[in-house]
């Protein structure tokens, strides 16, 4: 038996468990590499210049990118674009955090829009083809209620994001032609040609994909599960497409950190 055999062995064997630990488990940002980018006004990435000047300011807007779609993150989940849409349109009361911390001097924003934006990997600064669908954060930072973020956003020094949610619907892909394998070959081919590293999960032969989640905050972090998260602008007039969010947030069980 090869070792690729005996991983979709594995993973066969112990499907439902690994599903429901992720639905289940407290995930938090992996170091990995990242980049920071700006946005310029014909739509390609350049690097983000730092403002001290904004520390004058008692408050100012960033707009950050919290997740994206259609790449494999480091832990092996792929989100598929429209995953967000049921949970933003019920979802009121979105924090942007300092790395995942529920606590008052840790909380950056809680004056927060958040939204789907289809974008190009190449507006964010990476060399993929096709689009991605970016969780969008507009966020109002006031200096006064966390000053060293605002500081970090100010020299453009936070260069990632992550995603605290839930997971609802997850499905196993696996590249199999075990006739046992039928339900996870027919995830893989639906949603493979979506993966921008493709090359990377063609290699291990397997993920997960993630069709639904709830979004329960957004954090700053120093890396993410999700590289591909960027500061997208700071201290620039934000004008987001119409407020997609409603109904109180619930519990905070659960929750899978990413970045996403």
């Amino acid at each position: 038996m090869t070792t690729k055999e005996q991983l979709f062995a594995h993973l066969r064997a112990n499907k439902h468990l690994l599903i429901a630990e992720k639905k289940a488990a407290t995930k938090f940002a992996d170091p990995v590499e990242f980049l920071h980018f700006t946005i310029d006004a014909k739509g390609k990435a350049e690097k983000a210049q730092a403002n001290p000047e904004l520390l004058n300011l008692a408050e100012f807007p960033v707009k950050v990118v919290i997740n994206t779609t259609s790449i494999r993150d480091s832990h092996k989940d792929v989100h598929i674009p429209g995953l967000w849409t049921k949970s933003l349109k019920e979802k009121k009361g979105l924090f942007l955090l300092q790395e995942h911390q529920m606590k008052f001097d840790k909380v950056i924003s809680d004056r927060v829009t958040g939204y789907v934006q289809t974008m190009s990997w190449a507006e964010l600064g990476y060399n993929f083809p096709g689009t991605t669908e970016a969780l969008i954060f507009d966020a109002t930072v006031e200096k006064d209620r966390n000053p060293f973020m605002a500081e970090q956003y100010a020299k453009a020094r936070v260069n990632n994001h992550s995603v605290g949610m839930q997971y609802v619907k997850v499905e196993l892909a696996m590249n199999s032609e075990a006739k046992f394998d039928q339900e996870e070959k027919a995830v893989w081919d639906k949603y493979i040609g979506l993966i921008a590293n493709r090359e990377e999960v063609e290699e291990d032969g397997y993920f997960y994909a993630v069709s639904e989640a709830k979004v329960i905050e957004g954090s700053a972090v120093v890396a993410g599960s999700n590289f591909a998260t960027p500061t997208l602008s700071m201290g620039k007039d934000i004008a987001p497409p119409e407020a997609v969010a409603d109904t109180p947030a619930g519990p905070l069980f659960g929750l899978k950190f990413l970045t996403n």
